[in-house]
């Protein structure tokens, strides 16, 4: 006899465990199932670990400017073993309080693989057998798979994904990483941080497809001061792993070699599934077909997260579980991807929200620019992170701010005020009109704000 739920979610990543306690909150009984870690790839071999990985190369790169600030530090070093269990730590303290927070919402936690059965039926085999979940409403929540090219010759040892440079206490002398993208170029960051060779990949024009230039420029400085070696428009043929180094065959005749090769080529939405593709549920350019409510075409059932495509960021994945949620327990809610924060956590940090200037031109809409540079900001100059800009672009006439861009010191922090601008519909007028503590890098958003009207005080 099947266990009756309101509501069964598969899955308990970002989006699906933030779904549970959302439904939960909202008077559901619900059901979570889980076959592995709760937190998904985010938490347990993605965004945390690489994190806690850059917090502590970024610390040692400070270290060697010590004197820079009147500091004189000796003898200091990295000690892998300790950085890679902090690191751990971590991961456990922050899997541990979602597990807390599950419990705390009366959630039914599921360990085992769900297999959608048709509507509203979920079975899950667990470690010992089966058993049948019923609930008038599914979430399906089931992530992605790392990009692998059958070419590539992937092995775990020598060719590798993140989830293996996660565990790889033992850095290699040299690393080639392939792709571009935030985990690619984070990647190259903490590597020549901890004294790799590092060479990036690229096969497309520029690193970070799809970034603002100016910030990109200003990322591809940083990362060659470290000394790696960025090649783009270079396609990869094919990896030949050997005993103690790999062989990458490039485009044009070219080749490298290296004692372990990263693929960080992105990740594809979970769709492979037999009983996914059984269930007859509509598969849309590789990924789950939803509607704004997040309802896929199967009556009942909803997808959030990696395996419906487009952005594949934990934080997005998160509100969706939101929506999916509240439309389950009969609310109206819809999906708003206007004001998607986008960030890459490297050194300098690169964030982004709305639209960016090519999109706006391809769009055949006209936007006021303004920008502001680290190197005016009083706390950047104290801080020593001069390195870096705001840039706020609003649509001529109305004055609406579409999008943004920060490059620097706190960016990730810094693009969030741009985002609630575009979320509500704000003028640029109105950013420069709010009173920003003195002095701060949120300054910095101000005077990008007034440069688009003309009138910032800081810069010429």
């Amino acid at each position: 006899m099947p266990e009756r739920f309101d509501l069964t979610v598969v899955g308990g990543g970002p989006g699906g465990y933030v779904a549970a306690i959302r439904a939960a909150q909202l008077g559901l009984k619900v059901a979570l199932i889980e076959r592995r870690e709760f937190g998904g790839v985010c938490l347990n071999e993605g965004c945390i670990p690489t994190k806690a990985l850059l917090a502590s190369a970024e610390l040692l790169e400070n270290l060697g400017r010590a004197g820079e600030y009147g500091i004189e530090v000796r003898d200091f070093r990295a000690d892998l073993p300790a950085i890679f269990a902090r690191k751990d730590a971590i991961v456990a303290r922050l899997r541990g309080g979602v597990e807390e927070l599950l419990k705390k919402r009366a959630v039914t936690v599921v360990r085992g693989e769900g297999t959608l059965l048709g509507p509203g039926i979920v079975r899950v085999r667990e470690a010992d057998g089966e058993r049948l979940l019923e609930s008038s409403r599914v979430i399906l929540a089931t992530g992605s798979t790392p990009v692998v090219p059958s070419a590539f010759g992937y092995d775990g040892k020598r060719v590798i994904t993140s989830a293996e440079a996660l565990a790889m206490v033992d850095l290699p002398e040299s690393l080639i990483v392939i792709g571009t993208g935030a985990i690619g170029c984070e990647f190259a960051g903490f590597y020549a941080a901890m004294g790799v060779e590092v060479t990036l990949l690229e096969m497309l024009p520029e690193i970070l497809p799809g970034e603002d230039a100016s910030a990109v420029r200003l990322l591809k400085r940083a990362l060659k001061k470290r000394g790696v070696d960025i090649r783009t428009g270079t396609r990869v043929e094919s990896l030949t792993p050997g005993d103690t180094r790999v062989r990458a065959e490039l485009s044009e005749g070219d080749s490298l070699e290296a004692v372990v090769v990263l693929l960080a080529m992105g990740r594809k939405p979970a769709v492979e599934d037999e009983w996914l593709i059984e269930s007859g549920i509509e598969i849309r350019n590789g990924a789950v077909a939803v509607n704004d409510h997040m309802e896929t075409s199967l009556e009942g059932v909803y997808a959030i997260g990696d395996l419906i495509g487009g952005w594949l960021l934990a934080h997005v994945a998160s509100r969706e579980g939101i929506v999916a949620a509240s439309c389950a327990a009969g609310h109206d809610l819809s999906m708003d991807y206007r004001a998607v924060p986008r960030c890459t956590f490297t050194h300098p940090e690169i964030a982004s929200v709305g639209i960016t200037e090519v999109e706006a031109a391809e769009r055949g809409l006209e936007v006021d620019v303004g920008r502001f540079p680290f190197s005016a900001s009083g706390k950047a100059v104290a801080g020593g992170e001069t390195a870096g800009f705001v840039k706020v672009m609003a649509e001529s006439g109305s004055g609406r701010v579409v999008g943004g861009v920060v490059a620097g010191a706190n960016a990730s922090v810094l693009v969030h005020e741009i985002g609630i601008a575009i979320a509500n519909d704000l003028s640029a007028e109105k950013i420069a009109a709010v009173i920003h503590a003195h002095p701060t890098l949120s300054e910095s958003v101000m005077e990008a704000a007034e440069a688009v009207l003309g009138v910032a005080i800081h810069t010429a």
